[in-house]
């Protein structure tokens, strides 16, 4: 893309190797300015080559053709080998006529675009990394003064810099000029005045010094405008819409919904733009095709919103993008979800034929869901955004993504609340403080839970509110408040079994077996987890059948029944790993070494120790499963 180094790359590699000697007959280099308004043509480009290797005036053919016709001999005749390099090249027809037809010399080229029908190698230039990022700007503050200790005194703020640069040679350069002009201010204070604007091309080309050593402009807006004016019409539009996509990278469906147009038309657009380097394909781990994301560079993603933010009529087009976008994310989030708490003689959910998929598709998606949630902040949005917070809500506690559930929680909450949807209210509640009790925030999820009953109560919701019932029993019983915690779960129960909801009457025996494990009842609690084990069975939800067999292990563990502990521990294991629920089974585990600890089995609790461990981090717990080791290692 423009920005990204290509001439400072090839001028650096051409000086580089005429030191080595690899071009004794020397280097041309000729600036084809194709992004310009009057790009160079190659006719134009011929007869500087010819001036620079020395006919002109009357030795010049009065001819264009007898001028290539010179330049090829010339070239043809030289012994030494010489490099070309043809700058900023925007077609094949400015670069092709000045082939030297010999494979005696050398030509590298730079441009913006692909030539994918010509048999030449091609080397993508992609956005430095953050390391080389602050390694460019530390040497260019140095190189003007080496007293400048700016970049080691305030890395963090260095990193803050160089990551709203998004990592672009142009960028970084300009900023490091603007850094040098303001040499007794800290970088800090560049990094805010880029975060107040919003748009770092705005802050960077007003501070911008025009020039570098090399006479070459220092712009970063009129480089995205170059490519930007010379797409056609239907990949413009794409691009423009694409900069407002949630999240930062977004799957071809998403684009195609964002656009209005069907996914094989979407996808020709983006591998057009791909070519032009405004949009990087960025594939999953297993380099799937049809797992492709796109993602735009955040300072072209920021010069696209500009252009639509300028202009009345592409406002009303780029709002009708975002709501396509949001209803698209809607439907499929909702039967992803449907899918994950499907049970036998539910009705089949759209699309995703098992949980797999399901997941696979939230996984990826993930980070656009996430963002098109808080979208709910907008009023125009609020309704549906809600909406897709809530059925976020399950794939999130089930992922442990807790820090993302929090923050949309709590965004819907407020929107369902300033549009007086109170359901929505009360089930954005109930989601943030599940979130909040898991990362140890207990008094506000008691707060939060409470909220949502007196609402759920307020429009007589009766689900809802044995749903708050049970959650605020959970935060309860975290805090010891365990007399209040078993009541909690008893209205939960109660409430479940009136409105003959068996499979959640099921999980509130679950939680009420636990709360009475809490208060010492441990024979109440066998029988509380036995009974939500059988409705669970009945209900045939087999995920949480295995956590009544685990909770059923720890009352049984605590009724010195080991034997019968290990064998629910079990029985609750592989139905976990079957679900891949790695955390869960993390924990079984720890449970069934703490079993074999207390039937004096060392071997066989060291080993579940280890096994608990690298459940752990097939899901990204690092603490657990560094405590899994330290418990393994005190049994060796």
């Amino acid at each position: 893309m423009g920005g990204i180094g290509k001439t400072a790359l090839a001028v650096e590699a051409g000086h580089q190797a005429r030191t080595q000697g690899w071009f004794p007959g020397g280097t041309l280099f000729v600036d084809l300015r194709g992004y310009d308004d009057n790009p160079v043509t190659a006719d134009q480009a011929v007869l500087a080559l010819l001036d620079a290797l020395g006919v002109r005036g009357p030795d010049l053919p009065p001819t264009t053709a007898r001028q290539y016709d010179s330049y090829r001999a010339l070239l043809a005749e030289r012994r030494d080998r010489m490099l070309l390099i043809l700058d900023n090249a925007s077609a094949a027809s400015q670069f092709l006529p000045l082939l030297p037809g010999t494979d005696h010399h050398r030509v590298l080229i730079t441009s913006r675009d692909r030539p994918y029908a010509l048999p030449v190698r091609l080397i993508d230039l992609e956005a430095l990394t953050p390391d080389e990022s602050d390694a460019l700007v530390t040497r260019a503050l140095h190189d003007a003064d080496e007293r400048d200790d700016r970049p080691s005194r305030e890395p963090a703020a260095l990193r803050e810099l160089t990551d709203l640069c998004d990592h672009l040679p142009l960028a970084l350069q300009i900023a490091a000029a603007m850094l040098r002009r303001r040499r007794h201010r800290d970088i800090a204070s560049l990094v805010s005045e880029i975060a107040e604007a919003g748009d770092a091309t705005t802050v960077l080309d007003n501070g911008s010094p025009g020039t570098d050593l090399y006479g070459r402009s220092l712009v970063m807006r009129p480089v995205l405008e170059t490519s930007y004016r010379r797409l056609p019409p239907d990949q413009a539009r794409l691009l423009r819409l694409l900069a407002l996509a949630p999240g930062t990278e977004t799957g071809t469906e998403a684009v195609a919904a964002l656009a209005d147009l069907d996914a094989r038309t979407t996808l020709s657009l983006l591998e057009d733009l791909a070519a032009t380097h405004l949009v990087t394909p960025v594939h999953d781990s297993k380099g799937s095709a049809s797992d492709v994301q796109w993602r735009l560079h955040d300072l072209v993603r920021a010069y696209g919103a500009g252009v639509v933010a300028g202009d009345t009529g592409l406002r009303g087009e780029g709002e009708a993008a975002r709501e396509r976008v949001l209803e698209y994310y809607y439907r499929w989030a909702y039967a992803a979800d449907d899918r994950l708490r499907w049970l036998p003689g539910m009705p089949e959910p759209e699309r995703f034929g098992d949980r797999g998929r399901a997941l696979a598709w939230l996984d990826g998606e993930r980070a656009g869901l996430v963002a098109a949630a808080q979208w709910a902040r907008e009023e125009r949005y609020a309704n549906v955004a809600v909406r897709l917070s809530v059925c976020l809500a399950e794939y999130l506690d089930r992922q442990r993504h807790f820090d993302d559930l929090i923050t949309i929680s709590r965004i819907a909450q407020q929107a369902a609340h300033r549009v007086g949807d109170r359901f929505g209210e009360a089930s954005a509640w109930g989601n943030l403080g599940h979130a909040l009790r898991v990362v140890g925030r207990v008094g506000e999820a008691i707060e939060a839970h409470t909220r949502a009953r007196e609402l759920s109560q307020a429009i007589e919701d009766h689900h809802s509110e044995a749903m708050a019932w049970n959650n605020l029993g959970l935060a309860l019983a975290e805090v010891g408040r365990t007399e209040e915690a078993i009541e909690a779960h008893i209205r939960a129960r109660d409430l479940f079994q009136a409105i003959e909801d068996r499979h959640l009457e099921a999980t509130a025996w679950n939680n009420l077996g636990a709360a009475l494990q809490d208060a010492g009842r441990t024979g109440e609690a066998i029988e509380a987890h036995t009974c939500a084990r059988d409705l669970f069975q009945a209900v045939e939800d087999l995920h949480l059948e295995a956590t009544a067999w685990n909770n059923l292990g720890n009352a049984l563990q605590k009724a010195d029944r080991t034997g019968e502990a290990i064998e629910a521990y079990g029985k609750a294991l592989e139905t976990y790993e079957e679900f891949e629920d790695w955390y869960r089974a993390g924990q079984t585990l720890g449970n069934l070494a703490l079993a074999h600890e207390a039937a004096h089995r060392p071997a066989e609790a060291r080993t579940h120790w280890l096994q608990a461990a690298d459940a752990y981090i097939r899901v990204d717990a690092p603490a657990e499963a560094a405590q899994a080791r330290i418990e393994a290692e005190n049994l060796e």
